[in-house]
């Protein structure tokens, strides 16, 4: 497995950031704390996994940041843009123009072909699709016989590089993935995971998912641990056994 350079400490080389951030649901007594004042940066050009125990924040962490929730308090930033000074509508178009998002649930239209799934967000954004990069994108995939098909007439592997070319077709700041092996046989996780690091290793991407797999996460160059809303450890150029080892930390 590729591992890429490691990121230096510069404000340039950080893809996203959180300060503080903390995000409760309810009020009262029946309040729960999702993140607990979470300070991380995620470094350009870089695979980073998220992993943690159900409940740890996983999830939230990667949503705040994604602009798909909003934060109690504290900041988000992709870039410099910070997400909580965003009304809806430039919310909506960071989303759309500078991230990409591949999710468990494949999330395709099932009326339109993969061809029309995978420039779907540059068409509702009137941006001009470089056919030259769609094209590399989807044979690189192995989606150019494909195309043509409805998700439907597609096995669960083929709908989730769909996916995955759809989140790199616009060549986005950041792709965040949750969960994206979720629902794939190893074979497909494979590809899937193949795919999103050879976009760190050879087109400059930046990727950031969450998963509870540690086969996925040492696919990363960076995994972050999440327990009860913050971050409890960290690893570097993970593998299984270490990711595993330090799992089993947090069932004693």
């Amino acid at each position: 497995m590729g591992r890429h350079r490691a990121v230096e400490d510069e404000p340039e080389d950080i893809a996203a950031r959180a300060i503080a951030l903390y995000k409760q649901y309810g009020e009262g007594e029946t309040a729960v704390v999702a993140l607990d004042h979470v300070f991380v940066e995620f470094g350009r050009n870089e695979f980073t996994a998220i992993m943690g125990p159900s409940g740890s924040g996983k999830s939230t962490l990667m949503h705040t940041m994604a602009g798909l929730d909003s934060a109690t308090s504290g900041s988000a930033f992709i870039g410099d843009t910070d997400l909580t000074r965003l009304d809806d509508k430039a919310m909506t178009k960071l989303r759309r123009d500078r991230l990409g998002f591949i999710f468990q649930s494949f999330n395709l239209v099932p009326t339109l072909t993969a061809a029309e799934n995978i420039t779907l967000p540059s068409d509702i954004a009137g941006q001009k699709i470089d056919q030259k990069w769609f094209n590399e994108i989807t044979y690189r995939l192995g989606l150019t016989r494909r195309l043509n098909h409805r998700p439907a007439e597609l096995s669960g592997g083929q709908q989730q590089r769909v996916a995955c070319a759809r989140a790199l077709v616009s060549r986005p700041e950041i792709i965040f993935g949750d969960e994206p092996t979720g629902n794939l046989d190893s074979n497909s996780s494979r590809e899937v995971l193949d795919i999103l690091r050879h976009a760190v290793d050879y087109d400059d991407q930046t990727v950031v998912i969450v998963t509870h797999d540690a086969r996925a996460a040492s696919y990363a160059d960076r995994v972050i641990f999440l327990a009860d809303g913050q971050i409890v450890s960290e690893l570097r150029d993970p593998t299984i056994d270490s990711i595993l080892a330090l799992m089993a930390g947090f069932d004693q």
